[in-house]
């Protein structure tokens, strides 16, 4: 029995795709026998971007996340530092 290895596609690749179906100029038959991948895939990655699209253009509020979560790890690092610290006197190192 032989092992298949599975294809990876990198986002670019999907992306590429899933337009070209979206586009909706050729048939998905055609499409797939173009980029060589399945049906099921393509209509996947079509419905990936159809619900997730969206989120390209509301950047801001991602990198208001970020900093948010940033700050966060930054106070976390401080008290394990800390604690590090005291515990380290404490044994007299």
């Amino acid at each position: 029995m032989s092992k298949q290895i599975r294809k990876q596609h990198s986002s670019q690749f999907k992306f590429k795709v899933a337009l070209a179906v979206l586009k909706g100029n050729k048939p998905a038959a055609a499409i797939c026998q173009e980029f060589g991948v399945i049906s099921s895939q393509i209509y996947l990655w079509k419905k990936l971007l159809e619900e997730n699209g969206a989120e390209i253009f509301s950047y801001n509020k991602k990198s208001e996340n970020h900093d948010s979560e940033i700050d966060k790890l930054h106070s976390i690092i401080g008290k394990l530092t800390v604690e590090r610290d005291f515990l380290s006197r404490a044994l007299g190192k």
